[in-house]
């Protein structure tokens, strides 16, 4: 039977997710009789830990006799937590997950004594072996992880300890799998990773994220569409900013790491930039390429964050031009440093997330209306849905997916543009 892959969590999760598909089919689990169900988990905050609990008990539930695996960032950063679900037949690691071996933890394959937990200590990890995904099931645009890992210590965050340290795949294994993926037929490549503009510094000679991205560019012509997943801007380097402001193949879409809007919330949290930074460049590089788009990752009711604090989070939304909003409720993550702050009352913290999310919604109606009568080029997805070159979704009557189309915006329903197609 068929292995079911349920993901949670960012697009490096969604490319991994092709990955343990491949490895766990080479080793043969959905050759077993029953059925395997792989849970890909997220640990960014405890509603994701709690959501993957759910789906994992949902899935004993329905089937008694299926083999439940569990492994993501949740199974590396709280192994003990999902051993001790009775669900739970194995869990992997973080590292474990990419390899074939791995997937073999089965009587089935003629283990007697089977251990239930295969997760290693991540932070020894050094080296990002390039695994190759010629198709990505099911989709138009394929996700290729170019690294992995992060050496910042972010007060709020868990995720270096599921990551293990910052590590790069070399350029070359990334251009070959990125020429693959074109030769397959994908229009569309999105390079993702863990902190992406920490790009090449643990690789021989001078290399970075810029000189990556010019090197697919350069190489791989045949490709129309390069988008790159969420970045810290204080990192972008002068090559990448550059070619941010001119390269019409690369999207003119960036989803930014900000988090906050207050120098002291900011401090506080130990992120590498100021407020004063984000919007000098916004602005600038606004100015550059006048039709890029800004995505953002917001924290609402971060440890002594005051009204006054909160508000200067609220209006960088406008002074940015912010559209496409990811609002988290802050949530205290064990082990990390702002899980031992004064803390916000849970409903303030509610209350606050409701605020920027509407805020986020008026934006992004804004933006919408911006783009009626414009043209656009369309990337067909399935289900009559289409992304424009700036992400914003599309929805199209009849067209062919994995096509670029070029048509006239007529109108939007509030979430998606409409064109007469």
């Amino acid at each position: 039977m068929a292995t079911e892959i349920v993901t949670f969590g960012c697009r490096l999760n969604s490319s991994e997710t092709e990955i343990i598909r491949q490895k766990s089919e080479k080793a043969g689990l959905h050759a077993l009789p029953g059925e395997s169900i792989i849970f890909n988990t997220c640990a960014v905050t405890a509603e994701a830990v709690r959501k993957a609990k759910q789906a994992i008990r949902k899935a004993r539930r329905q089937n008694q006799k299926a083999r439940i695996i569990v492994t993501g960032c949740a199974a590396q950063t709280a192994f003990q937590d999902f051993s001790s679900m009775h669900e739970v037949d194995l869990v992997l690691g973080n590292e474990e997950k990419l390899h074939t071996s791995s997937y073999r933890y089965f009587p089935d394959f003629g283990i007697r004594h089977m251990e239930k937990v295969h997760v290693n200590d991540i932070m020894q990890v050094r080296q990002n072996a390039p695994h190759m995904v010629d198709l990505m099931e099911g989709k138009t645009r394929a996700f290729v992880q170019v690294q992995n890992g992060c050496d910042h210590r972010c007060t709020f965050c868990i995720i270096p300890y599921g990551r293990g340290p910052s590590r790069s795949v070399p350029p070359g294994a990334v251009v070959e799998q990125i020429k693959k993926l074109t030769q397959n037929g994908y229009k569309e490549v999105v390079l993702t990773g863990v902190d992406l503009t920490s790009y090449g510094p643990d690789l021989p000679g001078k290399i970075s994220l810029g000189k990556l991205v010019a090197s697919i560019l350069r190489n791989v012509p045949d490709l129309p569409r390069l988008r790159l997943s969420s970045l810290d801007s204080m990192e972008i380097d002068e090559e990448l900013f550059d070619l941010l402001s001119y390269q019409k193949r690369l999207m003119p879409y960036l989803h930014l790491s900000l988090q906050s809007g207050d120098n002291i919330i900011l401090k506080r949290m130990k992120r590498r930039h100021q407020r004063g930074d984000i919007v000098h460049f916004c602005q600038n590089l606004r100015s550059k390429r006048p039709n890029i788009v800004f995505g953002a990752d917001l924290i609402a009711g971060f440890p002594t964050e005051s009204d006054s604090m909160f508000e200067k989070t609220r209006t960088l939304i406008h002074e940015c031009h912010l559209t496409q909003l990811h609002i988290f409720p802050f949530s205290p993550r064990l082990g990390t440093p702002a899980a031992r702050m004064p803390q916000i009352k849970r409903e303030i913290i509610k209350e606050r997330a409701s605020v920027l999310r509407n805020e986020g919604k008026k934006a992004y109606l804004k933006h919408l209306e911006t783009l009626r009568s414009t043209y656009q080029n369309i990337l067909i997805e399935k289900d009559g849905i289409g992304r424009c070159e700036d992400y914003t979704l599309v929805k199209i009557n009849k067209a062919r997916t994995g096509t670029i189309i070029r048509s006239k915006i007529l109108s939007h329903d509030g979430e998606k543009l409409r064109i007469n197609h």
